[in-house]
C-alpha cells in the first residue's frame, strides 16, 4: 500500500470515528437549510428564487466544522511531525489530508443536497444542475480551508480563527457557485460562463492551497 493511500484511509477512518465528520457535517447542513422557511415564511417563489444561496451558505459552514481539528490532532499527538519528516512531500501529504476531508465532509453534503434542494421548492429538473455546482466548488471550500487550518496550528490557535482566516477567501467560490446554481434554475444568464470559473478556482485551490499549507506549517513549527 502506497503512503498515499494509506494517509487517506487513516484520515477517514478518523473522520469517521472521532466526531463523526460525514454525519456532523451532514447533519448540520440539514439544521440550516430546514430552519430557514420558519424564519422567511411560507413563500415557495421565495424559497425557489433564494434556495441555491441558501444551500451553498449552508454547505460553507459545514465544511468548516472540522477543518479547525485538520490538522490540530495530528499536531497534538505527534503524528504532524512525523509527517514533516517522512519520505512523502508535505504538500502532497496537506493534499491528501484534504481530500480525505473533502470525501467525509464535502461529499455527503453534494449527496443530500437535492433532496433539500426539493425542501427549499428547487424543480426536480434542477436539483442535478445545483448539485453539480456543489461537487464542482467544495473541493475549492476544503482546500482554502487547509491554509486556515495550517496558520491555526502554527498561531497555536483554533475555532474561530479558521472560519476568520477562510470566510474571506471563499467568497469567491460563493459568488460563482450561487451564480451557476441560479443559471441553471432560473436564468436567463448561461450555465457554462459562472461553471467554468468555479471549476478553475478549485483546480486553483486543489495547486496553491497544499503549497500554502505546508509552507505554513513549515515556518511555524520548524
Amino acid at each position: 500500500m502506497s503512503p498515499f493511500t494509506s494517509l487517506l484511509g487513516r484520515d477517514m477512518r478518523l473522520a469517521v470515528r472521532v466526531g463523526g465528520g460525514a454525519l456532523m457535517g451532514a447533519l448540520f447542513f440539514l439544521v440550516v437549510v430546514s430552519m430557514i422557511p420558519f424564519a422567511i415564511g411560507p413563500d415557495l417563489a421565495l424559497l425557489a428564487r433564494i434556495g441555491p444561496a441558501i444551500l451553498w451558505l449552508g454547505a460553507l459552514l459545514a465544511s468548516l466544522l472540522a477543518l479547525d481539528r485538520l490538522f490540530a490532532t495530528d499536531y497534538e499527538d505527534g503524528s504532524l511531525d512525523l509527517l514533516m519528516m517522512g519520505g512523502m512531500p508535505l504538500e502532497l501529504a496537506v493534499a491528501t489530508k484534504a481530500i480525505a476531508h473533502w470525501i467525509t465532509t464535502g461529499l455527503p453534503l453534494v449527496i443530500v443536497a437535492p433532496l433539500l434542494g426539493l425542501m427549499l421548492n428547487v424543480e426536480l429538473h434542477a436539483v442535478g444542475w445545483l448539485a453539480l455546482t456543489l461537487a464542482a466548488g467544495t473541493p475549492a471550500l476544503t482546500f482554502l480551508g487547509l491554509i486556515g487550518a495550517a496558520l491555526s496550528v502554527a498561531l497555536r490557535r483554533g475555532g474561530l480563527l479558521v472560519a476568520v482566516l477562510v470566510l474571506p477567501l471563499t467568497v469567491p467560490v460563493l459568488i460563482f457557485g450561487v451564480a451557476a446554481a441560479n443559471a441553471a434554475i432560473v436564468g436567463p444568464a448561461p450555465f457554462g460562463p459562472p461553471f467554468t470559473i468555479l471549476c478553475a478556482l478549485s483546480l486553483a485551490s486543489l495547486v496553491l492551497g497544499p503549497i500554502a499549507a505546508a509552507a505554513v506549517l513549515r515556518h511555524g513549527l520548524e
